[in-house]
């Protein structure tokens, strides 16, 4: 597996506030499907309310 960092930003009270995680997957949708997951169920969002900006292998 490949290490990936996913960067972008999420809907938050004051705003957008940015993030970046890095993620073990095997390919770079696999990674975006995980930043998703992630950051949906730790802050309540919803994937519209998440935007990504990049994502990059290690």
């Amino acid at each position: 597996m490949s290490q990936f960092t996913v960067s972008g930003r999420f809907k938050s009270r004051d705003g957008y506030a940015p993030f970046e995680t890095t993620i073990d997957a095997e390919n770079e949708n696999v990674a975006r499907e995980h930043a998703f997951s992630q950051l949906g169920s730790q802050h309540g969002l919803k994937r519209t309310e998440i935007e990504l900006d990049e994502v990059s292998e290690r």
